[in-house]
């Protein structure tokens, strides 16, 4: 899997890191804001992340159209995985008002899903041209965005 580089870019670090922000801020603020205004934070970060959920889910439909030498098995494969996030994440949302906690941990269910599945496509399927640094920081930014949520539904 280090066909490129293993260094993580500055600029891809920023935008990674950067992106957590909003579940560590949300989290933390769940614990401090009155009583009134914790359904409101809760909202906020389950929104967040099912936003954030499609954005992943996205990686792998330029994953399918970027590589040509995909068996059509596996491009059929990354395209369903592509948009998988997307529905659950926004299922989350329909969630919200029955129950944040369940709607929480919905998402933290498709984040850790949904990396285990970027290893093993990586691992298992030959996506050895991206970079050294992607699966580790996929891991990191997913660690955190779970850690955010479990926090952020218990507050």
């Amino acid at each position: 899997m280090t066909s490129n580089t293993s260094a993580l870019p500055t600029p891809v670090a920023l935008l990674g890191y950067g992106g957590l922000i909003p579940f560590v801020g949300l989290a933390i603020a769940g614990f401090f804001v009155s009583d009134s205004l914790q359904p409101r934070v809760l909202f906020a970060l389950i929104t967040y992340g099912a936003i954030i959920l499609s954005f992943v889910g996205a990686l792998h439909w330029g994953f399918a159209t970027a590589r040509p030498g995909l068996s059509d098995t596996l491009r059929m494969q990354l395209f369903i995985w592509s948009v998988v996030p997307a529905l659950l994440g926004w299922s989350a949302l329909l969630l919200i008002e029955i129950s944040p906690v369940a709607a929480s941990a919905l998402l933290i269910a498709v984040f850790a899903t949904h990396l285990r599945q970027d290893i093993r496509l990586v691992r298992q399927n030959g996506l050895t041209d991206l970079p050294g640094w992607y699966l580790p920081l996929r891991a990191r930014l997913t660690l955190v965005a779970i850690i955010s949520l479990l926090l952020g539904s218990v507050a």
